[in-house]
């Protein structure tokens, strides 16, 4: 089975997206997209605490996309940006779904396997104490972050993380997460 980029961006052409990204994931990119669903929740008069929920989660989002997305793989002939992320956001029944999808090194597939399924399996009480103890244990990774990133998102949302991973070639594969807002 093989990777088809642009059959995976294909697939969002539900009437409910509110927005749908795909590229370079820069700190500019970021800042675009939070002003334009802040502006586009405001007018659609979404209840002020779902949309800062919405909107936090859109954050933790952006910076895991901006500081771990890998470059392209060199099987991709057609994608010429590097740091290729994807995002979509969409209403959905009482709520959002914020999907994100990058490259990963096969060699990350499985730590983060583990980790989402970790973060999975806990309450809302464990998540807390996780968040915890990563603040107060943890140091910060050669990309800049603690390991917070989908512990917080998963605290913050009350939601399981889905995931999923797409084979691109030896070397990459396509990471694929669904973050339920409500």
């Amino acid at each position: 089975m093989s990777f088809d980029l642009n059959e995976y961006c294909s697939n969002v052409t539900n009437k409910n997206v509110i927005l749908t990204i795909k590229g370079s994931i820069t700190s500019e990119v970021i800042n675009r997209v939070l002003e334009n669903v802040e502006e586009k929740l405001v007018d659609a008069e979404v209840d002020g605490k779902i949309r800062k929920k919405v909107y936090n989660v859109l954050v933790e989002s952006l910076q895991n996309l901006y500081h771990h997305t890998e470059e392209v793989p060199s099987t991709l002939t057609d994608v010429s940006d590097n740091k290729f992320g994807v995002v979509t956001i969409e209403s959905k029944d009482n709520g959002f779904l914020i999907t994100t999808g990058n490259f990963v090194a096969n060699s990350r597939v499985k730590p983060l396997k583990e980790k989402i399924d970790k973060i999975n399996s806990l309450n809302l009480d464990e998540l807390k104490d996780m968040y915890k103890f990563i603040l107060n244990h943890q140091k910060l990774t050669a990309k800049g972050g603690g390991g917070l990133g989908l512990v917080d998102i998963a605290r913050k949302t009350g939601h399981k993380l889905g995931y999923s991973f797409t084979d691109v070639d030896e070397q990459f594969s396509f990471f694929n997460l669904e973050i339920f807002v409500s």
